[in-house]
């Protein structure tokens, strides 16, 4: 449903309006785009994949492991 809150158009306009709100809803509809939430990340975007690993036990050079383990 469609309510004009401002304004008094014409019975053109609101044809014209309505055209382009159904032009709009038909694309969308026609490429599969679904109008629900956006999909989640992909799993190779995930911090859990870097930081699998223990941290490193702390010492002098723990601040050179402390992002890649290894």
């Amino acid at each position: 449903m469609i309510k004009v809150v401002r304004g008094n158009p014409t019975p053109e306009e609101l044809a014209a309006a309505l055209a382009v709100v159904q032009a709009r809803a038909a694309a969308t509809a026609a490429s599969g785009q679904a109008a629900g939430p956006p999909a989640p990340p992909a799993e190779w975007s995930a911090p859990a994949r870097i930081a699998h690993h223990r941290l490193p036990a702390p010492g002098p050079r723990a601040w050179a492991r402390t992002y890649w383990p290894g």
